[in-house]
């Protein structure tokens, strides 16, 4: 046999062969099952108590509640009592005495009132009492003889009324009336409206206080919500909590300033057209003296008869 056919068997042989190893290697491996190697036992440590959660301070929130390398949050201890006096109490020293002087103007607004209402009635009630007297008496003595010594205004314009015409007696004679009547009706004026500034003393405070009470109330209100911005600003938080109670103290101020203006400006009002109705008295009075001066010039040449028939 040549070395080629040696070569051909050789290699027939070996595939006959491995065809039928194979199929018998493979059959034996799905017959047997599959033994598991058991691993191998893990060491055992001893177990260690876990500690005891350590219970937050007040006002300081765990850092296991936030994000891990942030500081955790500080709640601000914020007042509860949101009562007029509870917010005055907490407001800043600046607001504090915004509203210590508008509540030390509304106490002279109501002080005022008091005073003022007695006041006027009291000289309105005399002005009456004064023009009704001299519009009933027929000369200027019988109007000083009504009036007396009393005292007011009335009284006071006849008695200057008087006292001019004696001044004048010498004059009379050898002159006209109308001088005295000029000079009786300038000094008339004068005691009129000396009167009415008597009147009228304590209503400029009024008019003060309604006209800037609430401007002052709305300084305290900006210097309020400035600190109440700022402390939000401190505390880095933006809730209702932290906020409303500086914005209420700060609104109490501009509360206060309304409280304090809106009843001047209502009082001023009265007042005004009070004494307004107190001279319109006065007024009258007035022009009743001077047409009792008058009368008395042209009954100076009558008879002393007719001129008492008169009175």
């Amino acid at each position: 046999m040549s070395r080629n056919g040696l070569f051909a068997a050789l290699a027939a042989s070996l595939i006959l062969s491995a065809g039928l190893i194979l199929p018998a290697a493979i059959a034996v491996a799905q017959e047997q099952p599959a033994t598991q190697t058991p691993a191998a036992p893990l060491p055992q440590t001893p177990q260690t108590k876990a500690p005891a959660p350590t219970p937050a301070k007040p006002g300081i929130q765990a850092a296991a509640n936030g994000p891990i390398g942030e500081e955790p949050p500080i709640s601000l201890t914020l007042p509860h009592d949101l009562s007029p006096w509870g917010m005055f109490m907490n407001a800043d020293i600046v607001v504090k005495a915004v509203m210590v002087g508008l509540a030390l103007a509304s106490l002279v607004t109501w002080t005022i009132w008091l005073a003022k209402s007695l006041e006027v009635f009291g000289g309105k009630l005399g002005a009456r009492r004064a023009a009704d007297a001299i519009g009933n008496a027929a000369t200027l003595m019988q109007a000083g003889r009504e009036l007396g010594h009393s005292g007011g205004p009335g009284a006071l314009l006849v008695r200057a009324a008087e006292e001019e015409r004696a001044l004048s007696a010498g004059a009379l004679d050898h002159a006209s009336g109308d001088g005295l009547k000029e000079r009786v009706a300038s000094r008339l004026s004068r005691i009129e409206a000396a009167a009415a500034r008597r009147m009228s003393r304590g209503t400029g405070l009024l008019a003060t206080i309604g006209s800037t009470a609430p401007f002052v109330g709305l300084f305290g209100t900006v210097w309020g919500i400035m600190n109440a911005f700022i402390g939000i600003s401190q505390a880095q938080t933006t809730k209702l909590a932290v906020v409303a109670p500086g914005i209420a103290e700060a609104l109490l101020a501009t509360a206060m300033g309304l409280v304090a203006a809106i009843p001047a400006v209502v009082i001023y009002n009265v007042f005004a057209r009070s004494i307004a109705g107190y001279r319109q008295i006065l007024a009258d009075a007035s022009a009743g003296v001077e047409r009792l001066v008058s009368r008395d010039l042209d009954f100076r040449t009558v008879p002393p008869a007719t001129a008492m028939a008169a009175e």
